[in-house]
């Protein structure tokens, strides 16, 4: 069964009333963008909690927002009796439809949202998950060129229904640099620039955020000799002049940020703001990734919260004093995902929802 715009206005709350509460979200969040940490939700494992104990495993660790890697409808009612902002996900493989009807982005906003907004703080929609990463197949192609318009659908729906409170963006990986160091030389990849302007002028225009997925730890992996591992924890043990910038980094998070910033910068979107959509160290590694270890992950995920909760905001060389949204990733260690052992020991629980480690996501604990 298919809707329109106006028949889902009929749907549970009418338009007047959502435009009323996205008014006074509005003017109770306009002053500032609050600095809350998020965590990622992944579900990649066949051995992990009920939704129910997950969403109370969340409130006790304080977590400010959660991402979704989809719009579980059981999670997302779960969700409504908490005051965690929640960020949800339009899956890569439904993006094309959408991209080339807008009754099925309208049918989307209806099943995933209208069922569960106001009452879960829903305040992202991420279509797509690091779409730029994958062109080795037509499917891959056709759905990168779809991202951009399938992001327009999306928001153009939520303009009509008039949810002005839920922006739309999408997470990239590093890989869409095609170089970084040092950070003032920071380009996107040639061959993906033609999607990344058309990307960036929407984001620019919803006053959206560039969400990147960021990890220190797969860079220092991959040249342990060349990077410290300190630098990489941001322990703070060691600074680098940009040659090109004359900024001082401290920490090896903020210079693979500030490459962005300068990719964007050289493309004529300085003002686009960045938020980490995933960020973590792992707690168990292969042979050849000494670094990942319970040890080393405990110091990573507390000094990222401690940097991204401070007040005033740090921000990072280039854009300092800004506020970066920021998700751990991830809450559970998941047994099912592939690729090296690392990859299954990101997270802050054991699947029995038992702490890997200490940490306080408020950061209040972090505070000197």
């Amino acid at each position: 069964m298919k809707f329109t715009v106006y028949e889902m206005e009929k749907h549970t709350v009418t338009k007047m009333t959502i435009l009323s509460l996205s008014f006074l979200y509005l003017f109770a969040s306009s002053r500032a963008l609050t600095n809350k940490i998020g965590i990622n939700f992944g579900r990649v494992g066949n051995n992990l909690p009920l939704p129910s104990r997950s969403i109370e495993l969340l409130q006790i660790m304080k977590a400010g927002r959660v991402k979704l890697y989809d719009a579980d409808h059981e999670i997302l009612r779960l969700l409504s009796t908490t005051n965690i902002e929640v960020t949800i996900m339009v899956t890569n493989d439904e993006i094309s439809g959408i991209a080339y009807n807008q009754q099925v982005a309208d049918q989307w906003i209806h099943e995933h949202i209208l069922e569960h907004y106001p009452d879960t703080m829903i305040r992202y929609v991420l279509v797509g998950n690091e779409v730029l990463s994958y062109t080795s197949t037509d499917q891959d192609v056709q759905i990168m060129n779809d991202l951009v318009p399938a992001m327009g659908r999306i928001r153009a729906t939520l303009k009509t229904l008039g949810i002005n409170n839920i922006k739309v963006g999408t997470p990239l990986a590093m890989d869409i640099m095609g170089s970084t160091f040092p950070p003032s030389s920071g380009v996107f990849r040639p061959e993906i620039v033609h999607e990344i302007i058309p990307l960036l002028n929407f984001l620019r225009g919803t006053n959206s955020f560039f969400y990147l997925d960021v990890y220190p730890f797969l860079a220092w992996a991959d040249n342990p000799s060349r990077i410290n591992l300190d630098y990489a924890l941001l322990e703070g043990n060691e600074t680098y002049t940009d040659p090109g910038s004359g900024l001082t980094y401290t920490n090896l998070l903020d210079q693979m940020i500030d490459s962005v910033y300068f990719a964007m910068a050289k493309l004529g979107y300085n003002t686009v703001k960045i938020a980490i959509a995933e960020t973590g160290w792992p707690h168990v590694g292969d042979f050849n990734h000494p670094g990942a270890s319970k040890e080393n992950a405990a110091k990573y995920n507390r000094n990222v919260i401690r940097k991204m909760t401070a007040v005033p905001p740090k921000g990072t060389p280039a854009q300092p004093g800004f506020i970066i949204p920021t998700f751990i990733f991830s809450l559970y260690d998941e047994n099912q995902k592939t690729g090296p052992e690392s990859e299954r020991h990101w997270g802050l629980l054991y699947p029995d929802g038992s702490p890997v480690y200490e940490v306080d996501l408020s950061g209040k604990a972090y505070k000197s």
